[in-house]
């Protein structure tokens, strides 16, 4: 009679597999550690408010408005995914909680419903709104992240509905990417 090992060894099999498997999720967590973060257009609602956002941007094919992103408050949303495509983007916000807007003096196409809308011409002869977006200018950066403030606050400020303190009257304004629009087109503060 032979005595038998409390503990036997696995068989040859399992002792392959495991060894296999050591040096394989080695490489996948080197890998996945690795990988560069996303590069993609963000925007933070850093507010009291629940905000409705509309996003303007010039890729390959010309001036494209897009909208509506709903953001809760003290929340991101991702309104572009992967390397930004352009320098400059152009961005309209709406308080939906406390009313007034984030707005500028680039005027592109919007409207009421969600939407994608080519073109920046005759919004209203196509059936859309003109709506004033502010700027913003990424300095050629792969990715960036839009900060909405309340008064008081750094970043893009709210405007109360209809008043553009400091800002020419909202009927006239500038096309997008029209030099001579600077950051201090950017919307005022809220009184």
């Amino acid at each position: 009679m032979t005595k038998s090992d409390p503990f036997p060894p696995p068989p040859v099999s399992l002792r392959a597999s495991t060894a296999g498997l050591l040096p394989a999720l080695g490489i996948l967590v080197l890998c996945v550690w690795s990988t560069p973060a996303a590069a993609d257009f963000r925007l933070c609602n850093n507010t009291s408010s629940r905000v409705g956002i509309a996003l303007g941007y010039k890729d390959a094919e010309g001036w494209t408005t897009e909208g509506w992103w709903n953001v809760s408050s003290h929340a991101c949303e991702t309104l572009l995914r992967g390397t930004l495509i352009a320098r400059y983007y152009y961005i309209y916000a709406l308080d939906y909680d406390h009313g007034g807007e984030w707005s500028g003096q680039a005027f592109m196409c919007s409207r009421d419903k969600e939407f994608t809308i080519r073109g920046t011409d005759n919004c209203l002869a196509r059936g859309f709104d003109r709506t004033g977006f502010f700027e913003i200018d990424t300095g050629d950066q792969r990715a960036w992240t839009v900060q909405l403030t309340d008064s008081g606050e750094q970043g893009p400020q709210r405007v109360p509905q209809g008043s553009f303190p400091g800002l020419p009257s909202p009927a006239g304004g500038t096309t997008p990417g029209v030099p001579g629009l600077t950051p201090g087109a950017l919307p005022g503060r809220k009184p």
